[in-house]
């Protein structure tokens, strides 16, 4: 509490990276503009997008205030979003949640590329009940253009290809959209490979080592191992646009084979086949385990537009998601399959104003069934099903707005396996928000709600039928036995939001602080024991409170510089188990942008403090300072045709990164030094 106090103070009297004001978001109820919205919004697009843009969800948002990077290796990125990650993130692709496994586990990746994204939009607090209670924490909407909305004048197509040193990463990624009589067609497509990761020093943190010195054995100095891996993904998509609005379809096909660095999940092969090894009389060989994944989605969205004098939006959209990937332990063994086969459907319909009030009705529904069979599957295939309807109401009243929401789900979960009982839940969450504009271009929201969230199947049926701990499934993600409990309750969380908004003719500022109380909030409690080596991890209920500030401004210089500085601080407490673990530490940065016709160039910082309260049975980790700097240069070729090429160097510094919010951080830090060079053409 005390650095977030120093920090508050230190940055609204320096200030910090603004939103765009005229932005319209469409992740939440309305569309409403950034400015008139009480909600605390983080977005990305255009060449803000494309210049934090990187290989995974999590590392491109994490430059961004309240939100950082679980990385497990380089192909894995989940985002962190107010100390929260996992099951109560939420992954949404043109706001329909991602049916993947990327919830189940901290090895698995998020099933989205960020590079094909035309904007991302990140909501925190209350504004998530739009889209379930699961989503406690937050909300990540990646946007892109796979179902046109709009018919186009011209065709408009793209390629870019680009190289990253850090690991020898090459991507090549293009989209081409035109229309033909009444209808718009998209297609886009992206390979990306890469080689071992390259880092500042050794991959396991020396000070971990084992004083056996079997850690050091598979140690490795100036690269991780095993992080070697590709990815491709096509979409083809196409719409009908007529006057009122319009039908699209879409398949979109994402192919990631990876690697997942030695140490923490590879330590099972010593134990699993040493003696299968000594039987036949071979030296112990440990093979390297990758993830080969594959997901295909399908997506139909409709929308209709003035239906009559009640009804001024409809919007539907279906997906269905064929999820799987194997964790290959060597070459043709695989060792678990992982499955979610998954419905999704949402309809919203948005009425007129009537008295001042504008707002918008909706439901929700899944199916999925996910599978985890194989030799680390520590929970049953279960089929969940779960069914949600929300309102969203904002009232306007001369220079005060206010929003009103409630949502109520119901959650079902249906093993497969007649041992594991059968469990439903009900929830209720509301919400309700004011937006003062206080003049002079201030203006200040405070925002109330509740929350609930049913247990996830993690936390109720890992290892479920244990009885004697001998017999326990190690999660070798986490390195721990995990235990989960079928007596759960859901739990439940009041957040109070307060953020105050300032745009002027050469500077806008954003500053929030929110606090967040947990009744019954599901924790992964270290018991003390081990099995194997293995520490015992219970999931068990505490309250909790987490609580923290968020700031972030633009300084417009002149007409050639902007200068940009952001910061954040969290603290994460649980009744009578002391800090939350794997809470990400202090920060603040800030980018210096300079732009003069077809140059433009950035220069940013971003220092993380120690992490000197990880939790009980967690390492601290030490503070950092990253560099990056950036340059572009446009060609203008031939009539609306343009060439972009563009250089940046990033942890310039080469600075020994491990970031808390990771279960990999002693395992293997964050990239080091490394340019990345490339060019993008258009028209």
């Amino acid at each position: 509490m005390k650095n977030m106090k120093v920090l508050l103070v230190t940055l609204v009297s320096v200030s910090a990276v603004a939103q765009e004001a005229d932005y319209e978001l469409s992740t939440t109820a309305m569309h409403t503009i950034r400015s008139q919205t009480a909600l605390p919004v983080t977005i990305l697009t255009g060449e803000e997008l494309r210049d934090a843009t990187r290989s995974t969800i999590g590392d491109t948002l994490s430059n961004q205030p309240g939100i950082s990077n679980a990385s497990f290796g380089p192909a894995v990125g989940q985002p962190v979003i107010r100390g929260q990650q996992g099951r109560r993130v939420l992954n949404l692709s043109n706001a329909v949640p991602n049916a993947d496994a990327s919830g189940n586990s901290a090895d698995h990746a998020v099933a989205v590329e960020p590079i094909l994204a035309e904007a991302i939009e990140v909501l925190r607090g209350p504004s998530t009940l739009l889209y379930g209670g699961g989503a406690i924490g937050g909300v990540v909407n990646v946007i892109d253009n796979r179902i046109p909305r709009s018919l186009l004048d011209t065709p408009v197509f793209t390629i870019e290809a680009r190289h990253d040193s850090a690991a020898d990463l090459d991507t090549v990624v293009s989209r081409l959209e035109f229309s033909t009589g009444s209808f718009t067609w998209h297609m886009d497509g992206m390979r990306r490979e890469w080689n071992d990761l390259d880092i500042p020093g050794f991959a396991i943190n020396p000070a971990t080592v084992d004083a056996d010195g079997d850690d050091e054995d598979e140690n490795t100095f100036g690269y991780i191992a095993n992080t070697v891996g590709e990815t491709e993904a096509v979409t083809f998509g196409g719409s009908w646009i007529f006057d009122s609005g319009f039908l699209g379809l879409a398949v979109n096909r994402i192919d990631n084979t990876y690697g997942l660095p030695p140490g923490v999940h590879g330590e099972h092969h010593e134990e699993d086949h040493d003696e299968d090894h000594e039987e036949e009389g071979h030296e112990h060989e440990e093979e390297n385990i990758f993830i080969d994944m594959a997901q295909t989605r399908y997506d139909l969205t409709g929308e209709l537009r003035d239906l009559n004098s009640w009804i001024e939006h409809l919007d539907y959209r279906l997906t269905y998601t064929d999820y799987g990937h194997a964790e290959m332990e060597g070459p043709g063994m695989v060792g678990t399959r992982f499955s979610n086969d998954s419905w999704q459907q949402r309809l919203q319909i948005t009425h007129a104003e009537v008295g001042n009030w504008h707002g918008v009705v909706g439901l929700q529904t899944a199916n999925e069934t996910f599978g985890a069979i194989g030799e680390e599957s520590f929970i049953p295939v279960i089929d969940i099903q779960n069914q949600g309807v929300f309102v969203v109401e904002d009232y306007h009243w001369g220079d005060f707005t206010m929003e009103l929401g409630a949502r109520m789900g119901r959650y079902s979960y249906d093993p497969e396996n007649p041992a594991a009982p059968e469990l439903d839940f009900n929830s209720f969450n509301y919400s309700a928000s004011g937006l003062w504009d206080l003049s002079n271009g201030a203006s200040l929201g405070l925002i109330l709600s509740h929350a609930e969230r049913a247990p996830s199947i993690e936390e109720l049926y890992s290892n479920f039928a244990l009885g004697d701990p001998e017999n326990c499934v190690i999660h070798f993600a986490t390195a721990a036995c995990e235990v989960g409990d079928i007596s759960l309750r859901k739990e439940s969380s009041k957040n109070i939001d307060i953020t105050f908004y300032l745009e002027k003719e050469n500077f806008n500022f954003t500053l929030t602080a929110f606090n967040n109380n947990f009744e019954d909030y599901i924790a992964l409690i270290n018991t003390g024991a081990v099995v194997d080596d293995f520490p015992i991890r219970e999931y068990r209920q505490v309250n909790a409170s987490f609580s923290g500030v968020e700031v972030d401004a633009t300084f417009f210089i002149n007409e050639n510089f902007e200068l940009k500085v952001f910061g954040d601080s969290i603290n994460g407490q649980l009744e009578g188990n002391g800090d939350v673990p794997r809470m990400p530490p202090s920060r603040f940065g800030s980018r210096l942008d300079y732009k003069n016709g077809a140059l433009s160039a950035f220069a940013s910082f971003i220092h993380g403090s120690a992490q000197n309260e990880p939790g009980n049975f967690e390492e601290e980790t030490t503070s950092y300072t990253r560099w990056d700097f950036g340059v572009n240069y446009s060609i203008t070729v031939g009539r609306g045709s343009e060439v972009l090429m563009f250089a940046r160097g990033r942890n310039t510094s080469d600075d020994d990164i491990r970031l808390s919010t990771s279960t990999l951080r002693n395992f293997a830090p964050e990239a080091g030094r490394s340019v990345e060079v490339g060019m993008r053409f258009s028209y």
